[in-house]
């Protein structure tokens, strides 16, 4: 067996957004592995700084944002009314969605002061946005936001403390089969953003009880909920409902095949997966 590029090597080849076929490179000395390392990464940043000429010259706006755009006019066109909440919540409404002092997400929050937090999610201004709605409406209530949540998760290559999320929900008086309309919604969603081939898989939850996770290749990119919910009489809510939630820079990494979260996000490194460190 030859020999390998050094960890500092690899990263700078992943951070330039190498394929597999060139971090796994084979080499017989040192000297013709730097050798080819210089060439590599020289390539590598003429290729990026393309892409990023690119994007200033051509497409102008980055994927997440366009995912956001694509997203929104699909629902629209699906008879959902797009809502924009308060990113500062209460404790008393994570209270409400069962996250107490014990609760394991609670030390994942950013506090503004004891009572107040950034939100970790949207689903405590949907319910409340629900509860309005339907007084005012009637049924059916069908709403989605896209907004930014932040959490204390552990950094590394599929999280971010900072990150997007689209989350609809549909409130009807009576479902003759909810399980066939979330998968109708999901299918909706995941149309709009250009993939398909995912799966369903039931599995467990912290807030909700139980999920079923939306997986793509392996990859976790939404979960879904059918109400009622245990959690639904906190916010006096009695009728029947189905609710979605995506992580829109996951979906991005997995049809992109980024290998690291960070390049799709918010960030001063990267722009629209590009790094700037070129």
């Amino acid at each position: 067996m030859g020999m390998e590029w050094t960890l500092t090597q690899k990263r700078r080849l992943r951070e330039l957004n190498a394929g597999c076929e060139i971090l796994n490179g084979d080499f017989s000395t040192p000297s013709e592995r730097d050798e080819a390392f210089r060439l590599m990464e020289k390539f590598l940043v003429k290729r990026e700084k393309e892409r990023l000429f690119l994007l200033r010259d051509v497409h102008r706006r980055p994927g997440l944002c366009l995912l956001e755009d694509n997203l929104a006019k699909a629902l629209v066109s699906a008879g959902f009314v797009q809502v924009v909440t308060p990113m500062i919540i209460t404790a008393e409404s994570l209270e409400k969605m069962s996250v107490g002092n014990d609760h394991p997400l609670r030390k994942q929050v950013y506090w503004v002061d004891d009572r107040h937090c950034l939100r970790p999610m949207l689903a405590p201004n949907l319910y409340v946005m629900l509860r309005s709605l339907k007084r005012i409406w009637g049924t059916p209530v069908r709403i989605f936001e896209i907004g930014t949540c932040f959490r204390r998760d552990s950094r590394g290559r599929s999280h971010l403390n900072e990150f997007t999320m689209l989350n609809l929900v549909e409130l009807e008086a009576e479902y003759h089969d909810s399980l066939g309309r979330l998968k109708e919604l999901i299918d909706t969603v995941m149309s709009a953003v250009g993939m398909s081939g995912h799966e369903l898989c039931r599995e467990e939850s912290e807030v909700y009880g139980e999920t079923i996770d939306i997986v793509v290749g392996g990859h976790e990119v939404g979960s879904a909920v059918i109400g009622p919910n245990p959690l639904d009489d906190q916010w006096a809510i009695t009728d029947p409902w189905v609710g979605i939630g995506f992580g829109l820079e996951r979906l991005l990494v997995v049809k992109e095949g980024y290998d690291n979260i960070a390049k799709v996000g918010r960030s001063l490194a990267y722009l629209d997966g590009t790094s700037l460190r070129l």
